[in-house]
């Protein structure tokens, strides 16, 4: 038996280890992820650019800035080099939208929705399936219309006294607790959904493919007080 010299065996072992390292190094990455918003080219004290008012009167997308005052308002923040969004609203509501014309989001491609935000006062003696108030919320809608041809909605809230998890039925749309007054406030969190297990879990069978509005949102109207929430970086992911 032929045994290999000590220079070649040199060779062999580096050459094991450069390809080895060069395999690990270049084996891709199995998560893919678009951010539709993160608000950084926005001016602070501002209400979000790319963001419209949708009038259910006109049936169009509208610019913010007439529908924005003290009381009911989103406001860019710079905080810590960080720019968000702050929803406020004193005894009113307000939502602001994002029109599929300006994202392109596939669920068979990015099922999942991450999203931040903070509850800084959520409004007082809120919960969902009683007093319809939520602090902070996120919508997601879809072509597909219920018989009175309202479009099919999940709305993921940031509930004042309703535990994460809990569904609320509102004909079209879902109301799903993606966050809870429960678990305190001040601080930023984290949430990350699978948008299509939501649809089929909440509205059976399968979503269109492309929701064609994404939309903020917050009230405070029927409880009278007052809701101040933070959002930031929504990205869509694969799985």
């Amino acid at each position: 038996m032929r045994l290999c010299s000590p220079m070649k065996l040199t060779f062999l072992i580096v050459g094991w280890l450069v390809f080895t390292g060069a395999a690990l190094s270049t084996s891709p990455d199995t998560t893919r992820s678009i951010v539709l918003e993160d608000f950084e080219e926005d001016n602070p004290g501002e209400p979000p650019a790319r963001w419209r008012f949708f009038s259910s009167r006109e049936r169009a997308f509208l610019p913010l800035g007439p529908f924005m005052n003290p009381k009911e308002k989103f406001t860019v923040v710079a905080e810590g080099g960080n720019k968000f969004v702050r929803a406020y609203t004193e005894g009113e509501a307000q939502r602001i939208s994002l029109p599929s014309t300006d994202f392109d989001w596939r669920l068979s491609e990015y099922p999942m929705l991450r999203w931040d935000w903070r509850a800084r006062r959520l409004p007082e003696g809120a919960r969902e399936d009683k007093v319809n108030d939520s602090g902070g919320a996120i919508y997601v809608s879809f072509s597909k219309r219920d018989w009175l041809g309202r479009p099919l909605s999940i709305k993921y809230v940031y509930s004042t006294s309703l535990p994460e998890g809990t569904v609320v039925s509102t004909g079209n749309v879902k109301v799903l607790v993606a966050s809870s007054g429960l678990d305190g406030t001040g601080r930023w969190v984290t949430v990350t959904r699978n948008v299509p297990e939501d649809y089929r879990r909440l509205f059976g069978g399968d979503p269109p493919d492309e929701p064609f509005t994404i939309t903020l949102w917050s009230d405070s109207d029927n409880t009278r007080s007052t809701a101040e929430v933070d959002f930031d970086n929504i990205v869509v992911m694969s799985k």
